[in-house]
């Protein structure tokens, strides 16, 4: 009898440890989505009233581009968007946001739930986003020839130098972000990069990306070297290292010949702000593999909203 009474006082203690952390762990998750939604809301303002650095200066480039290259005026205009909130950067973060408050089931856990959230409002920093746009106006640069310099990054020659990468064609640094684009397999197997329709007009800039070749060759970009984890969605994120995981097999008894284009940061950046480099060494990629191995495990994966249809002219963006 008294083995029995302690057995349930344990049960009793054990329940009531796990009520605590149940609620520590959605008070968290509250407080991260108010913060979030405070953070989105706030660079939304500044990018209205013209106080996000890099925002200012892709429109700029985009104006001289048009002038300098009256050909791509349309590509341009394309990019410039990204200085605004009409953007996909700033509206994948709002889709994320969205998500995250109004879609929990779509989440393996409430630990991944509060991940995103910190994650949503660290990108939403107005420094580190104004870091992110130098993807999108270096982009820019390389179409002018030069005539317009790069920021936050060295120029394409020293990069490809640095990296022994090779070079894809203006708009590479874009390659591998799924704001712009897509992996889709061709009737070979083989995994190739497809822009959604209205960046089509990069297929005439970049030559065939295949993924093997890009996952050994690809150069410096912020997004792959210090935006990948804030940048991602979750599903976004899985789907990325699933891509590594196919293409891994394909190599069958050669795998060590593969290595994943994440597995180390190529060189180029310069004035790339601190508070980047602290979220980057802040940032923890074995979370979020973690999740991706609890969603595969329990079976879960097919409840998750996948961020793109088969359609490389989806308008559908970061979910």
């Amino acid at each position: 009898m008294k083995r029995l009474r302690l057995q349930h006082w344990m049960l009793v203690c054990l329940v009531m440890v796990l009520t605590a952390c149940g609620n520590q762990q959605e008070e968290l998750r509250d407080k991260n989505i108010q913060v979030a939604k405070h953070k989105v809301e706030a660079l939304g303002q500044q990018l209205s009233t013209g106080q996000v650095r890099n925002a200012n200066i892709l429109k700029q480039y985009g104006m001289m581009l048009s002038q300098q290259k009256p050909d791509y005026a349309s590509l341009a205009e394309v990019m410039v968007q990204d200085a605004t909130t009409q953007g996909p950067m700033y509206q994948s973060l709002v889709r994320r946001l969205d998500n995250a408050t109004s879609s929990p089931q779509n989440f393996v856990s409430i630990e991944e739930q509060i991940d995103e959230l910190e994650n949503i409002a660290s990108a939403a920093d107005p420094v580190l986003f104004s870091d992110a746009l130098s993807d999108p106006i270096n982009v820019l640069a390389d179409v002018s020839d030069g005539k317009l310099a790069r920021v936050n990054s060295v120029s394409k020659e020293a990069s490809i130098q640095a990296n022994g990468a090779e070079d894809f064609g203006a708009g590479s640094q874009l390659v591998g972000n799924p704001s712009y684009g897509q992996w889709q397999t061709n009737s070979s197997g083989m995994s190739f990069w497809a822009w959604y329709g209205m960046y089509s007009m990069f297929s005439n800039l970049t030559r065939p990306v295949y993924y093997d070749s890009w996952s050994r060759g690809r150069d410096y970009s912020y997004y792959n070297d210090y935006g990948r984890s804030r940048y991602t969605s979750p599903s976004q994120y899985r789907q990325q290292e699933q891509q590594v995981a196919r293409t891994k097999k394909t190599f069958g008894n050669n795998k060590s010949s593969f290595k994943s284009p994440y597995a180390k940061n190529r060189t180029g950046s310069t004035n790339v702000s601190s508070a980047s480099r602290k979220a980057q060494s802040a940032t923890s990629f074995a979370s979020r593999s973690s999740y991706a191995k609890k969603s595969s495990s329990s079976n879960r994966s097919s409840s998750f909203r996948t961020n793109r249809n088969t359609s490389s002219r989806s308008p559908s963006r970061g979910k």
